[in-house]
């Protein structure tokens, strides 16, 4: 506690920035291959459910690592498992369009995912040893970082960065590798490692499998991401599938600027909204209707129906994300969020795949829909039902060291 503190007087503005940085390098490379996918797509020869293999594929890698990330944070502390993970990010993206080929582009987007996942669980504890006085406003700020790198790669890749580089897909992977590289360094030389409290104490890391709310965290979280990974897969391939192809990006651009206003609306609303059940229901309705809205001939009313998509989406991600250090016990924050992201982005890999080989199966291009659908009602089914109340006691043991 002292150490927490202490580490809370030195609350600064660089280091909140720094924090932003760190939320953005979660997905600026990840959300620079919808736009390009249609040349991807066109390059290598992919079918369905090869595309929503490679746009599933982080997500998967954020499941399946993240508790391996939870074992790397107790033993090396948050930042320095930070730094790794973002190396691995920026290195993977780079090299995903050498050849190009299909091997190596599946094989560097698995090493990027990987490094995702080990940010993804570091970033509550650093959230929690740099502002432990102000985990709501930390958390929102790093959240928000994630949706602008969301935002900055699907809407500048076409108009801004391929005529950059004369349209090449794979050196436009390069491009958004760099400010990931950059915020290595900045978390490098501009940060110094803090240990756990005492070198005797072992910190656990291993998720509790057995508790009812780690499954429906897990599940909440894995319906926010499947409506919106889903939506961002198949919506290019959606729209040259019905002849809307000049709606691609509009469509990309409404997705993910949508999200900002879910946003700055949860900065603002703080508490009210963050620890209740209703915003998840209600979020999760506005996204099973508006993918409806996707379905109508009216190009504005689609453009804005993605829009309301990704509000409900990064509404839904945002208040999951602030469960762990709400609900937890300040040693267990990092287990709960493992457990939490091994088991949602595990199902929102999952969903889109099965849309994807439904797609491929029928030819209906309704089935691009399925992801957000199913993800939607899942989550409106159990925030209905999940108590949301915040641990009173120490942690049981589950064994030693985990």
């Amino acid at each position: 506690m002292d150490r927490e503190r202490a580490a809370d007087r030195g609350f600064s503005w660089p280091r909140l920035v720094l924090l932003w940085l760190l939320g953005m390098d979660l997905r600026i490379t990840i959300l620079a291959v919808p736009p390009v996918l249609p040349l991807i797509h066109r390059q290598l020869h992919l079918d369905e459910k090869m595309v929503a293999a490679l746009t599933g594929l982080p997500v998967l890698l954020f499941g399946l690592v993240a508790i391996p990330g939870s074992l790397l944070i107790a033993r090396l502390g948050a930042r320095r498992a930070a730094i790794a993970g973002i190396l691995f990010v920026a290195g993977g993206s780079a090299l995903r369009g050498i050849g190009p080929s299909v091997p190596m582009l599946y094989a560097m987007t698995a090493v990027m995912g990987a490094g995702v996942a080990v940010m993804q669980p570091a970033l509550p504890t650093l959230v929690g040893s740099w502002f432990a006085s102000r985990v709501p406003l930390a958390t929102a700020v790093y959240a928000n970082g994630l949706l602008i790198g969301e935002m900055l790669a699907a809407s500048l890749t076409i108009p801004f960065v391929l005529p950059l580089l004369g349209g090449s897909w794979p050196a436009s992977f390069v491009f958004w590798s760099v400010p990931v590289l950059l915020t290595a360094f900045l978390l490098l030389f501009a940060t110094s490692h803090v240990g756990s409290r005492g070198s005797h104490i072992r910190v656990r890391w291993w998720p509790d499998w057995h508790h009812l709310r780690t499954w429906q965290l897990g599940f909440m979280l894995g319906g926010v991401s499947a409506l919106y990974f889903g939506c961002n897969a198949f919506l290019p391939s959606y729209l040259l599938a019905i002849g809307r192809p000049g709606l691609v990006d509009a469509g990309l651009t409404a997705l993910n600027t949508g999200q900002l206003p879910a946003s700055f609306l949860i900065m603002l609303l703080g508490r009210r909204v963050v620890g209740h059940r209703w915003p998840f229901v209600a979020l999760a309705l506005i996204g099973f209707v508006s993918l409806g809205g996707l379905l109508l001939p009216s190009a504005p009313v689609m453009i804005a129906a993605a829009a309301l998509v990704g509000f409900a989406a990064a509404g839904g991600l945002i208040l999951a994300l602030a469960l762990p250090p709400l609900l937890a016990l300040p040693d267990d924050v990092h287990r709960m969020a493992a457990g939490m992201l091994a088991i949602g982005y595990s199902l929102s890999f999952l969903l889109p795949y099965l849309g994807g080989a439904v797609w491929d199966a029928t030819h209906l291009t309704i089935s691009a829909l399925f992801p957000g659908v199913v993800g939607s009602l899942i989550v409106a089914l159990i925030a209905a039902t999940v108590r949301l109340r915040p641990v009173s006691g120490p942690p049981v043991s589950t064994g030693t060291g985990r």
